[in-house]
């Protein structure tokens, strides 16, 4: 039986939530990637988080038995740079709202980096710091008051860790937004340049997207016209999977990356009814009800999948209590 990585040349990564909870892999992360690297297939590390310089992340990665080097992993900060470097003239003036390794990225581009707004900057850029504080964000609105163009290296609300969710560069976005505003011109994901550059990079033809963000991953494959496996080892869980919509839909889910070593959980939808592998789901009186009893995570998974067809063809239905009965899916 095929399984589910067999029909791609290239495997896209999320790293927080996906590859590493905080300072721990997730559990049997690097055995599948070095099955993935085994069976031929290309393997990319493609993170929104803008604080880290890239190879603070490869040598995260390496430390936790990945294989991780420049050509394989991408950050946002690095789009970012990329972009504002061809549209801004050489020396020209950035108020960088974000890391010391932001600001670095943006001198070794040609640029200045400055950190208010009285140094009359060209461009602000917005970068997730766990260090921001108000000061700096009220920089950031007086800049762009004055006229200084506004970008962002991504706007994730949250962040996932191994002590939960923590926010992300969104929420320091959104100060400044209601201050000024408008939006920044994004580079992360779910917006397209980011995975355009991963694949650019790779030169893949035929890539998956794996991540555990909806709002992110996602809906930053369906931008990019990829296919997408959701995990549930990171941020979004299945309550978040079954109220998506159209764009925000993913390919394939799983519990972990290891999903892609497993054979694709296909699914068939007939009126009123979904299987997937022998869990059937089925449509009552306004209400899904599952026809088993799953007792494992895999065939927990299974019927997730076969209730969030039903539900994806009729938002109307109430899956509330199929849902609560898969209590070893997040």
């Amino acid at each position: 039986m095929s399984r589910l990585i067999d029909a791609y040349d290239a495997a896209f990564f999320d790293l927080d939530g996906v590859i590493y909870l905080g300072p721990l892999a997730v559990e049997g992360a690097t055995s599948a990637l070095d099955e993935v690297r085994r069976l031929g297939k290309t393997v990319m590390f493609v993170t929104n988080n803008a604080a880290r310089s890239a190879q603070v992340v490869i040598d995260q990665l390496n430390s936790l038995g990945f294989h991780a080097d420049d050509a394989n992993v991408l950050t946002s900060a690095q789009v970012a740079v990329t972009h504002i470097a061809r549209e801004l003239p050489a020396g020209a003036k950035v108020l960088v709202s974000g890391s010391a390794s932001l600001a670095e990225l943006v001198e070794r581009a040609g640029l200045v980096p400055v950190q208010t707004a009285a140094d009359q900057p060209d461009a602000v850029l917005q970068g997730y710091d766990p260090a921001m504080t108000w000061p700096r964000l009220d920089e950031a609105a007086l800049a762009i008051q004055a006229g200084a163009r506004w970008y962002a290296t991504n706007d994730d609300a949250s962040r996932p860790t191994e002590r939960g969710l923590v926010p992300g560069a969104g929420g320091a976005i959104a100060v400044v937004a209601g201050t000024v505003g408008g939006q920044p011109t994004i580079f992360g994901k779910p917006f397209r340049p980011m995975l355009t550059e991963a694949v650019r990079r790779t030169g893949a033809n035929r890539p998956i997207f794996v991540g555990d963000r909806i709002d992110t991953d996602i809906v930053g494959a369906a931008s990019a016209d990829l296919d997408s496996l959701l995990v549930f080892s990171g941020a979004h869980g299945k309550a978040d999977l079954v109220v998506t919509g159209p764009g925000e839909r993913p390919t394939h889910i799983g519990a972990d990356v290891r999903a892609l070593l497993a054979p694709v959980r296909s699914v068939e939808v007939g009126p009123g009814r979904a299987s997937c592998r022998g869990q059937i789901a089925e449509a009552t009186a306004g209400q899904v009800h599952l026809l088993s009893t799953p007792a494992t995570l895999e065939t927990q998974l299974d019927a997730l999948w076969a209730i969030t067809q039903l539900v994806w063809n009729d938002p109307a239905l109430d899956c509330a209590k199929a849902l609560a009965g898969l209590d070893q899916v997040r």
